[in-house]
């Protein structure tokens, strides 16, 4: 019965047990959170310590438990580090694959994909990997690691790892957990170590990315990677001639295939004109872009970065695991964090080694004692285990002053251990130079120890030096000019009007043509009544009826000038004005004349740059008007703002104006800077200030290697990297050069002009290994020449240069410097100086050139030459 009533109480237990109610909203908040904690802490964001997730810890670790200097099937590494990752071999052999691409922590062997193409690493079991020598020197020492069980508790894994590098800063990462990202750029390996230096040395310093696929970075918004800020990547674009451009870099976080892609949706799309694309790349990126004929490549390549995956933006996240939470911080405190923590683990490691020197030396102290005193032959008289102890110890006694700390039992068991062998063959001149060596080793680290931020800096310094070369910066640092889309895209699409019911737009296929025109272009449309809109395209919409003109317009065009004559009502005066149409809004209504009603527009032309001309106005004849027919100069009318009311041309009724004789510009020529920060031309002021260019004027480039060209002033024009001179061209005008021509083995001395042409061309031969030494647009320049090697005895000569050699073409190989080995060449104050007039258009327009002398090549001028 007792029984019975037992079961039945369970079972009522469990029944209501099995029935109870729990709260949804209570479950959802603790399964939730804990899930959130787990991916954040455990799967996708890394530690502040080591930098690196769990998963790539334990696949570190495991790779150090396996390693023998040998290469290990990644299937192996998979496995084996299974034992501390409780989750799919996928996961694990992805991170290994990412650690491996970054060429850092792991030699690789095999095929392990490429980062410029796309393509994935071959199957596991087909690929090598072992610990690179940085990895074991910079990443692992299991005398300063913390350990943990592993998941199961079968095995001990690291907390985190002792690294002694920047390591998060050198590899970046990228992660997404429950509620929050994080993404930290990589950044350049060198200005990593120079910046942890500078740091300890209490100097200020700077962190930008550095990209394995190259290409440029604008950083001027990065700040210091923290959330909130951007940066823009570009890819790197070069003409190969008017027809192609090529591709030899990419973004960071692209490859070659979804490059390719992005491109040609902008083309389908209209965007960018091209004709097709040839994907070379193999060890190096090399993606060839024909192009339309007649399609500009300046334009082509501004129209890549605006419509394409070619320039794109980045939105760092600097997420950190601190003492299991999240932290969002910035790139130098994780830099200032990590070499505060070198300093803290080398300062461990020197005591830890400090310690064991310690011991060592108390242990050989004691054996030279023991033996060379004899002690071990009193052990012969004791009976038991104790009186050998008691015995040994005794015969210690007047020697324990001399040692570093008080002798113990085990130390006396060591003792005891020694073999017969070992002290017959004992030599004390041997053991008192080790004993030294050990005195001198302690020394030494007790003396890092009290100058640890020196010991600190040499360490940096010589990871830097071990395994610094071949990791120089990929990407470049650049100012990006901002692009603007319109003016840049291809005509996709054209603009046609109805001039009868008012509408303009790209589908009235049926009406009157007007242009071509892209499919985000402003459209300008101006009415007879002098109001005119700005819209933007569309397939068809109402502008308003009687349409005088319709075009395309061009944002902030200050050059651009319209010409105006209007009665101003239905009686009043024709008045004539000259204005620019900028500053306005999308959809809204202004107007050319006073908005009088009755207000018409009698005359008006479209000048694009500030052209006026002379018109010849006929009046309606009236009784009391002598002159029926006369001309007017726009020339003499001053370009106002869009609302000025404008200059009375005549007070009777006007019956017709035409055109008589077309006018040439106003404005003067157009002023032309160069920004040096982003190598693009401009009208604002920005850089150096080239001069007053008029519609036949051109600009003059030469290069550090020997090359130049005649370009126009056009603003989209792009310009090379290793610009030595960039100034207005002026016909004639005689350079002097210096080079060392590769094939002769000799330094030439030429005077010559250069040609108008856009094909750079090269004045200094056609070896590659050809430099360019010296030039100068001085007039009457003179040369000091030095020599070295075996003519060392001879005296400096100077050369006359207007007396040594002639004007000749560029194509000329000019006269040889000097027969005897030159050690140095260097150019010295002219004796004959020719003064410019003042009439001179440099005088007038304050034009300037980027440099009058340089010497590009330090190796062979201003310095010991090296022959």
């Amino acid at each position: 019965m007792d029984n019975n009533t037992e079961n039945t109480g369970l079972r009522q237990e469990q029944h209501a047990a099995l029935h109870s109610v729990t709260a949804l909203s209570g479950m959802y908040k603790d399964w939730f959170l804990d899930y959130a904690s787990y991916v954040i802490l455990e799967r996708a964001v890394p530690h502040l310590n080591d930098g690196l997730k769990p998963v790539q810890r334990r696949i570190m670790h495991s790779m150090k438990r396996m390693d023998d200097g040998r290469y290990n099937k990644v299937a192996n590494i998979i496995g084996h580090t299974m034992q501390f990752h409780p989750h799919g071999d996928a996961s694990i052999g992805d991170a290994l694959t990412q650690i491996g691409q970054k060429d850092l922590l792991v030699d690789t062997q095999g095929n392990w994909g490429n980062i410029l193409t796309g393509d994935g690493a071959a199957a596991p079991r087909y690929i090598e990997a072992r610990l690179s020598k940085f990895a074991l020197e910079v990443v692992f020492n299991p005398k300063t690691t913390e350990w943990k069980l592993s998941y199961d508790g079968r095995n001990k894994e690291p907390i985190t790892l002792p690294v002694k590098f920047p390591l998060l800063l050198a590899q970046g990462g990228e992660g997404i957990a429950v509620g929050l990202a994080s993404k930290i750029l990589p950044h350049n390996f060198n200005e990593l170590i120079d910046a942890s230096v500078n740091y300890l040395q209490g100097k200020e310093f700077s962190l930008y990315p550095d990209f394995p696929t190259g290409g440029f970075v604008d950083v001027s918004r990065y700040n210091d990677g923290q959330r909130g800020g951007a940066i823009k990547v570009r890819a790197k674009i070069e003409k190969i001639d008017k027809k192609a451009l090529v591709i030899t870099e990419i973004p960071y976080g692209k490859t070659t295939s979804s490059l390719i892609e992005s491109i040609i949706k902008a083309s389908e799309k209209g965007k960018i004109k091209i004709k097709k694309i040839d994907d070379n790349t193999a060890a190096n990126v090399e993606i060839v872009i024909n192009l339309v004929p007649g399609t500009s490549p300046d334009n082509t390549i501004d129209a890549l970065y605006a419509f394409t995956d070619c320039e794109y933006s980045i939105s760092p996240n600097t997420c950190v695991i601190v003492n299991d939470k999240p932290l969002f911080t910035g790139a130098g405190e994780i830099l200032k964090y990590s070499a505060n923590q070198t300093v803290a683990l080398l300062t461990r490691e020197l005591e830890i080694r400090k310690v064991e020197l310690q011991e060592e030396w108390h242990m050989s102290s004691l054996e030279k004692i023991f033996i060379e005193e004899r002690i071990y032959r009193e052990i012969e008289e004791a009976e038991t285990w104790e009186g050998v102890i008691t015995t040994i110890d005794r015969g210690l006694e007047p020697f324990k002053e001399r040692l570093l700390r008080t002798v113990t039992r085990d130390d006396i068991v060591k003792l005891t251990e020694i073999k017969i062998k070992r002290i017959s063959k004992f030599d004390v001149r041997k053991a008192d130079e080790y004993i030294k060596g050990l005195e001198s080793e302690l020394e030494e680290v007790q003396n890092h120890l009290e100058n640890i931020i020196p010991y600190a800096i040499n360490y940096f310094k010589q990871i830097k030096k071990k395994y610094g070369n071949g990791k120089e910066r990929k990407t470049e640092i650049r100012s990006f000019d901002t692009i603007e889309a319109t003016k840049v895209v291809a005509d996709n699409a054209k603009l046609y009007v109805n001039y009868k019911e008012g509408f303009i737009g790209t589908g009235l296929k049926k009406d009157e043509f007007v242009c071509n025109c892209s499919d985000i272009d402003d459209i300008i449309t101006i009415r007879r009544d002098g109001v005119y809109t700005i819209t933007r395209i569309a397939e068809k919409v109402f502008v308003g009826t009687d349409i005088l003109y319709v075009n395309v317009f061009l944002k902030n065009d200050e050059r651009t000038i319209y010409n105006v004559v209007y009665q101003d009502g239905k009686d009043g005066p024709v008045l004539a004005k000259r204005c620019s149409v900028s500053g306005i809004m999308r959809d809204r209504e202004y107007n050319f004349t006073r908005g009088t009603a009755g207000s018409k527009i009698i005359y008006l032309s479209i000048n694009p740059n500030g052209e006026a001309e002379v018109v010849k106005v006929q009046l309606k004849p009236r009784a009391n008007i002598k002159k029926l027919t006369f001309e007017y100069d726009f020339g003499q009318l001053a370009i106002k703002g869009r609302s000025s009311m404008g200059n009375i041309l005549t007070k009777h009724t006007v019956h017709k104006i035409a055109l008589k004789e077309k006018g040439l510009s106003t404005l003067g020529g157009r002023k032309i800077w160069f920004d040096d920060a982003i190598l693009r031309l401009n009208a604002d002021g920005r850089g150096l200030y080239l001069g007053e260019f008029g519609p036949d004027d051109k600009i003059q480039v030469i290069t550090k290697n020997g090359l130049f060209r005649i370009t126009g002033f056009d603003l989209s024009g792009h310009f090379e990297e290793n610009i030595l001179l960039i100034e207005k061209y002026r016909r004639g005008k005689v350079y002097s050069a210096i080079y060392w021509d590769a094939e002769q083995k000799f330094y030439y001395l030429k005077r010559f002009s250069v040609e108008e042409t856009e094909k750079p061309q090269s004045f200094i031969g056609e070896s590659p290994a050809s430099k360019l030494v010296s030039i100068t647009e001085v007039e009457y320049p003179r040369f000091e020449i030095s020599f070295g090697g075996q003519h060392r005895a001879r005296e400096n000569e100077i050369i006359e240069v207007a007396e040594f050699i002639g004007v000749k073409s560029y194509k000329a190989k000019g006269k040889r410097l000097s027969n005897y080995t030159v050690d140095n060449i260097h150019e010295i104050e002219p004796v004959v100086k020719k003064e410019t007039p003042p009439s001179m258009p440099d005088d007038d327009t304050g034009e300037k050139s980027l440099h009058t002398r340089h010497e590009p090549d330090t190796d062979h001028a201003q310095m010991k030459l090296e022959l």
